[in-house]
């Protein structure tokens, strides 16, 4: 990348935030559109979409390795603008695929694994070097509210995508599930290649000494003790965001006793709870310069938070319909999109703290780590809540065991982020900045 370019305006970040929108509008009709016909339209076993999904995480495992390519050659842009392309044609594959099961289930099941695969290769792919590209292109101060806004949009993509993709999608047939799924994934595809083209200015090749084989390049990394660390918080804060997605709502359903329409409207005020954090650490970071230390003490106050919902909800059942569901998942979804918010900002300041041209490797590490521990999530969560059910011998005793074990996983994670950044270069200057005005008032 061109380090001689000036940092990007915010028309600049809503640009790559672009691409983001574009990512997840391909993902959520994929892993989404594509999970309800398999179970419903099919008749199939919902296993069946569970390990399609399950694989296009796994998949991400080689984000390290995709981003070390990223950095061997300098550039970015062709990582995006490539793994978009093979996340395009994982959509429409994993469409015909769907399509193909009505007919001859397991030639549609094989090449759903193919697509399924290549869709978690686009997004390590282009998602990693997005992140890249940003943290070096954006001022340090003005990484939390790109950070924020950059998943923002990509929230966006997933509301815009469903609700028209749902129109279009009824009366369903196959051949319509696959028009639908290629003219999204070739408008995504050509809504990224506008937004990222010419961002990211002159190549800068890495010089030959640099030249790094992948394996040592990644223990240099896993070596680094704020990498190291800040990889350990990823996953086990992500494991234990991940793990309520499947939970809340039946929870709603089987305890409370509410209806379908009634369980999604609760999700969706959850879900304004994560955009109004979010929006929250954007102001609350762009105001206090995106120092890594106000965005830990952000990061440990929405752990606590989630940690403290989660107990209560645990208890929801005895207080009965006098407990505030509504205000409760709101304010759980407000500490879970700050706590995110703040630890994405973060991952964009730390990615270039340590040894120059491992900024790849180490926004892969990342990413890897929070692709495995959604991955994981989901299904950690419903097995501890069946196993909780077995032991009790009721339902309302397996959901108090989830989600207190919930809740002891965003505790450890909000032990873990006491040490976030402790001793990077970004942590360093706050600190001397700190000290150089408490002199200056002194004096």
């Amino acid at each position: 990348m061109n380090s001689t370019l000036p940092p990007l305006g915010w028309l600049g970040i809503v640009r790559l935030g672009l691409v983001q929108t574009a990512l997840g509008a391909v993902v959520v009709l994929t892993t989404a559109a594509l999970n309800r016909v398999m179970v419903v339209e099919h008749a199939l076993p919902a296993t069946l979409p569970g390990v399609l999904v399950a694989l296009h995480y796994a998949v991400q495992m080689l984000r390290p390795r995709l981003g070390h390519g990223s950095d061997q050659g300098g550039r970015r842009t062709p990582w995006i603008i490539g793994g978009m392309a093979v996340l395009g044609l994982g959509g429409v594959l994993a469409a015909v695929a769907t399509a193909w099961m009505a007919s001859s289930l397991i030639s549609g099941m094989a090449l759903a694994v193919v697509a399924f695969l290549l869709v978690g290769g686009g997004v390590g792919a282009a998602g990693t070097s997005l992140l890249v590209l940003l943290a070096a292109r954006v001022a340090p101060a003005r990484r939390p509210a790109a950070a924020s806004l950059v998943w923002i949009m990509m929230i966006a993509g997933f509301v815009l995508t469903t609700a028209v993709a749902g129109r279009l999608l009824d009366p369903y047939s196959g051949p319509r599930l696959v028009a639908v799924s290629a003219g999204v994934s070739v408008l995504a595809f050509l809504l990224a290649l506008v937004a990222v083209v010419g961002i990211e200015g002159a190549p800068q090749k890495a010089a030959p000494a640099e030249r790094t084989p992948f394996l040592p390049a990644l223990r240099e990394v896993w070596a680094e003790p704020v990498a190291r660390h800040f990889t350990i918080f990823v996953f086990v804060s992500m494991l234990a965001y991940s793990a309520q997605d499947l939970i809340l709502e039946p929870f709603a359903g089987t305890v409370f006793g509410m209806t379908l329409g009634e369980t999604t409207r609760l999700s969706s005020v959850q879900h304004g709870g994560v955009l109004a954090g979010m929006i929250l650490i954007a102001i609350v970071g762009t105001l206090t310069g995106g120092r890594v230390a106000v965005l830990r003490g952000w990061i440990i106050g929405g752990c606590l938070s989630a940690a403290a919902l989660l107990a209560a909800l645990a208890g929801a059942s005895i207080a009965g319909t006098g407990f505030p569901l509504a205000e409760s998942f709101f304010v759980l979804g407000l500490a879970n999109g700050a706590f995110a918010a703040a630890a994405i900002a973060s991952m964009m300041q730390l990615v270039s703290q340590g040894r120059e041209g491992r900024q790849g490797v180490r926004m892969g590490m990342f990413g890897a780590a929070q692709a495995i521990a959604f991955g994981a999530g989901g299904l950690a969560g419903t097995v501890v809540l069946d196993l909780g059910r077995l032991l009790s011998g009721s339902a309302q005793g397996g959901y108090v065991t989830v989600f207190l074990a919930d809740a002891g996983l965003f505790l450890a994670a909000a032990v873990l982020a006491l040490r976030i950044g402790r001793g990077s270069a970004n942590e360093r200057r706050g600190t001397g900045n700190v000290r150089l005005l408490m002199g200056r008032q002194e004096a």
